[in-house]
């Protein structure tokens, strides 16, 4: 672990972030070149204690989820994160993605996109960074671990996951799941990751087993979900999905599709005004 050096780094970047980039208020009495440590804390889920220790060069060494953290809270770019994992002491993930990280061009269009719900996901559909409006639409994503992470494998085991939408589009939902999964099999052939998964999903799931031998494949690009909300009740999305060059990670963007939704979505976020900081973007 290279002290000074990471302590220099993070403060100089910190330094670099203007908090309109993150989505904070300049606010009139702010006198600190870029974000102050605690935004930066706030935006990474740490103690701004921590913060202010990494920056003096008298911390213990980071974890690899705390780099991960920091690196999503700085808008690093790929090159910087890949740095920034080399001063704390850690090897940088693959360029594949397997360690999960969001990609810094998909974060900052999070970032631009506002109050408009939008994500992360890898190709295996598990979610690596949601913006603020997503976390209120759909709750916290990037919490699981295990099979749990992929959101194909909660929809065919857990009935909670169902619950999101209406029952009456369960079998349509199911079926885009399966071939959007088959796709990425066959891209993937021989991957490990995704044999396994599939073969986990087949064990545990009788309408996951039917669904993937009619061999349907299909890429999700653009399509309409209805979402049921604890709060809100119905909301009607347009989803637009737009994805990498090497089809690694994918954005998905969630567009009210009428009037109606348009005036929920407003309310949730009157209503998520009272439970999320200000400036807080989720990760």
């Amino acid at each position: 672990m290279q002290r000074e050096e990471l302590a220099d780094f993070l403060r100089r970047r910190r330094e670099a972030i203007r908090p309109a980039d993150v989505g904070i208020s300049d606010g009139p009495r702010r006198r600190t070149a870029g974000l102050r440590r605690e935004e930066v804390a706030m935006l990474a889920g740490m103690s701004v204690d921590y913060v202010v220790r990494l920056e003096q060069g008298r911390s213990s060494q980071p974890s690899t989820q705390l780099i991960v953290a920091l690196a999503r809270a700085l808008r690093l770019s790929d090159d910087e994160r890949d740095h920034l994992f080399h001063l704390a002491g850690h090897r940088p993930p693959p360029a594949d993605g397997v360690a999960r990280l969001a990609r810094a061009g998909l974060m900052r269009l999070l970032d631009l996109l506002g109050d408009t719900p939008a994500l992360v996901l890898s190709d295996l559909g598990e979610v690596l960074a949601q913006n603020r409006a997503s976390l209120l639409l759909m709750s916290d994503l990037t919490g699981f671990s295990g099979d749990r992470r992929y959101i194909v494998y909660r929809w065919f085991t857990e009935p909670a996951a169902r619950a999101i939408g209406p029952a009456e589009e369960e079998e349509y939902y199911g079926r885009q799941l399966v071939a959007d999964l088959r796709a990425v099999a066959g891209r993937r052939a021989g991957d490990p990751t995704v044999g396994g998964l599939v073969g986990r999903l087949s064990a545990e799931s009788a309408l996951f087993r039917r669904l993937w031998a009619e061999h349907e494949v299909a890429v999700r690009r653009a399509d309409r979900k209805t979402f049921l909300h604890p709060r809100v009740g119905r909301v009607l999305m347009d989803c637009e999905t737009l994805v990498t060059p090497d089809q690694g990670q994918q954005l998905l963007v969630l567009t009210p599709a009428d009037a109606e939704a348009r005036e929920r979505l407003e309310l949730l976020r009157v209503l998520g005004s009272e439970e999320f900081p200000t400036g807080a973007t989720g990760r």
